[in-house]
């Protein structure tokens, strides 16, 4: 009977230890009771601070428990943000395409459309702020295609948009960071001695981008690739149309060597 009583007892004891720890590892919800309202000053609240990860969850909550109130669509753009600024790349474009998606009329998407151009353009979304230091040109192209296509999205659809402005200037910067990228890979061809990838691409660039600065750079390398190739006719008609375009140029003194200008963005 005393075995009985004794491993009754054991039973229970063991039981209680782990209600008692559940208990004690049980989070507690200090938003359960929150309003809409509140939950969304909150968000904002930690969002302005700098404290993206919670900010991140208290807006997720808001759009789960309120998604058919007036601040779920919000919510939604705020988590984009939040990703954004917290350098989650991958997170705040999913976020961004998911609100486009859901709400591709919204008052509002022209944001998000910027948004998505900032998010791939590196930038902390104003122009008054710095960008990373690592010049675009020199980068893998894609973010910045991608980056060009959201703000052109934005600039033909919503030429009104507060944001549109910023966007032009945005492209104009992009579209030479493009052609800027073709001549760094025009350059590393005819380094290495591939003298028609060299020319080809730098054709390219007089074909695709006619009014950059670029221009200059390629027809200079197409002078000397076809020079090296060993095509004087060629060579001759691409020196015909530097020298007409670009009379003045320094290129032919350095060396094809161009001195590094600050890019537009950098305000001082």
């Amino acid at each position: 009977m005393q075995k009985k009583s004794l491993k009754f007892l054991l039973i229970a004891f063991t039981f209680s230890l782990s209600a008692c720890s559940l208990l004690q590892t049980e989070p507690v919800d200090e938003t359960r009771s929150w309003s809409a309202q509140k939950l969304y000053g909150e968000a904002r609240d930690e969002l302005n601070a700098g404290g993206y990860e919670k900010a991140i969850q208290y807006f997720e909550k808001l759009e789960s428990r309120y998604p058919f109130g007036t601040y779920a669509q919000q919510a939604q753009m705020d988590i984009a943000y939040a990703h954004y600024r917290a350098g989650d790349q991958a997170q705040a474009l999913a976020a961004v395409e998911r609100f486009i998606k859901l709400h591709p009329n919204h008052p509002n998407v022209d944001y998000m459309y910027y948004l998505r151009g900032l998010i791939n353009f590196n930038d902390k979304l104003s122009v008054f702020d710095f960008i990373a230091h690592q010049d675009l040109t020199e980068r893998d192209p894609k973010a910045v295609r991608d980056a060009f296509d959201s703000f052109k999205v934005l600039v033909e659809r919503f030429p009104n948009s507060i944001y549109a402005k910023d966007a032009r200037d945005r492209l104009a910067y992009l579209v030479n960071a493009m052609a800027s990228y073709d001549i760094h890979v025009a350059n590393y061809y005819y380094r290495r001695g591939a003298y028609l990838a060299a020319a080809n691409r730098a054709q390219m660039v007089v074909r695709d981008y006619k009014e950059t600065p670029a221009v200059e750079d390629a027809l200079y390398i197409m002078m000397r690739s076809y020079d090296a190739l060993g095509m004087p006719e060629l060579r001759d008609d691409a020196s015909r149309v530097f020298k007409q375009n670009f009379p003045n140029s320094e290129l032919p003194r350095t060396g094809g060597v161009r001195k590094k200008e600050s890019p537009w963005w950098k305000l001082w």
